[in-house]
């Protein structure tokens, strides 16, 4: 038996090698001097060869087209990387952008105001549970500054300095309900005073002292009048949002909101030139008035 095992291993291997050899010889020989064996061959083998080379036809496509993807992936990955290395620069250059722009309104709300100046950087601010800006700290402690003192941005007045501890100083805004501003309506010169509301879950000021007769509109803006020398006059205070008339005789009720966005406040202009002692304001009094 086992005999037999071996004859019909080697038998199996001969044919194994003996088939592609007729099949060749077949292939290779002038078709004139094709005899009838090797017409046989030629038509057995002829669709074992057509599978063949579609089989390697059909493998070699799927190795290109993974060779393809595995090249498109790399492409893809270096392009993500690419774009967010560009998207990132940017940014950068968007956020130089914006700070040289606030910069510049700096510079010329400095160059237009009168008297002596200090700028500031806003280093820190206190928060309302609304998300709203209640007090600002500015890294600007000097002699030179006093309470009192205007605090103003390229939007309009911030506030005034509160106090002054080191190198820092607090400044109070003008949406706090303790602190006051003569201010006229742009358009018409209507007189009023603003006071802010201290409302934590939004800015917003009152104006006062509004006659029935004067004309007030809503969308108007509120200027510093002037008055008390301390504020210079035509700064920006706030923007009419609300127009209540009275009857003859009595003040309008009129609701107003502040031109500076103080949760975005970077920067601002302290203006240090003394003003006459009897003009001061005092923002910790509820009658304060610039």
């Amino acid at each position: 038996m086992s005999a037999f095992k071996r004859y019909r291993d080697v038998g199996i291997v001969i044919l194994l090698l003996a088939v592609p050899f007729f099949f060749l010889r077949a292939n290779m020989k002038d078709p004139s001097k094709l005899n009838a064996l090797d017409r046989v061959v030629l038509r057995i083998s002829a669709p074992i060869e057509f599978a063949a080379s579609s089989l390697a036809r059909g493998v070699s496509n799927i190795w290109e087209s993974y060779v393809y993807l595995v090249d498109v992936k790399a492409d893809n990955e270096r392009l993500a990387y690419d774009n967010a290395r560009l998207r990132e620069q940017v940014h950068r250059l968007e956020q130089k952008e914006t700070e040289n722009h606030e910069l510049r309104r700096l510079l010329q709300l400095r160059e237009s105001l009168p008297g002596d100046l200090v700028s500031a950087q806003v280093v820190g601010k206190d928060f309302t549970e609304f998300f709203r800006v209640t007090r600002v700290v500015l890294d600007r402690g000097s002699r030179n500054i006093r309470p009192h003192m205007p605090v103003v941005s390229p939007d309009g007045v911030v506030g005034a300095v509160l106090r002054v501890a080191g190198d820092a100083v607090d400044v109070q805004l003008s949406v706090d309900a303790a602190f006051g501003i003569d201010v006229e309506d742009e358009r018409t010169h209507a007189r009023g005073f603003v006071r802010g509301t201290g409302n934590p879950s939004r800015y917003s000021c009152k104006v006062e002292n509004v006659d029935s007769r004067d004309e007030v509109e809503i969308g108007d803006l509120l200027v510093t009048s002037g008055k008390g020398k301390w504020f210079p006059k035509g700064l920006p205070v706030a923007r009419v949002t609300k127009v209540v008339k009275r009857e003859p005789g009595r003040d309008q009720e009129i609701e107003a909101t502040p031109t500076v966005n103080f949760s975005r406040l970077d920067a601002v202009l302290i203006l240090v030139t003394p003003p006459q002692e009897e003009d001061a304001p005092k923002p910790s009094s509820s009658k304060s008035n610039r």
